[in-house]
């Protein structure tokens, strides 16, 4: 039923406690593939850009414009990171891939798993509710909400029971 899952990791313990779901999910389910995700965010830098001057004048760079940056440190990084993951999934018998995706995580993750044919994506889920969610955001509500895909959201070990 679950043919191709999708696990957004971001480095930390608490999103790899959905490791021994997915696991689990993968042997008896019959999944084809598991693949790992992690999104870093882009930097907006700033590059000055020639202004038009007509034939015969000097170019002036006075335009300031806005550019996305990406940072090939982070994105090495995330790419070892599920490369280590990924090594200890096969070793269980999981056929993985991985893939690091850059932008805002939740838009990335709902538009990756949509284009991609994915069947479920199975994160963690701090636990916060009320104020707290509120002021730190939840990556996980945001892709509950605008996914199209089913969501299997593992509530980490030690987070707070929902009001």
């Amino acid at each position: 039923m679950y043919e191709k899952l999708l696990v957004p990791l971001d480095g930390s313990k608490l999103a790899e406690c959905v490791l021994p779901h997915v696991e689990e999910l993968a042997r008896s389910c019959g999944t084809r593939e598991v693949i790992l995700v992690s999104v870093t965010e882009g930097i907006t830098g700033y590059k000055a850009a020639p202004e038009y001057k007509p034939p015969g004048q000097f170019l002036q760079l006075r335009t300031v414009s806005r550019v996305p940056v990406a940072v090939g440190k982070k994105q090495g990084q995330a790419q070892r990171y599920l490369g280590r993951i990924a090594k200890r999934l096969r070793s269980k018998g999981i056929e993985v891939r991985s893939e690091v995706l850059l932008g805002n995580p939740a838009q990335e993750i709902t538009s990756f798993a949509e284009h991609d044919g994915v069947d479920l994506i199975v994160m963690a889920s701090h636990g916060r509710s009320g104020l707290s969610r509120w002021a730190s955001g939840s990556v996980a509500e945001r892709v509950f909400r605008a996914s199209s895909v089913p969501v299997l959201m593992v509530k980490a070990p030690g987070s707070l029971p929902g009001i």
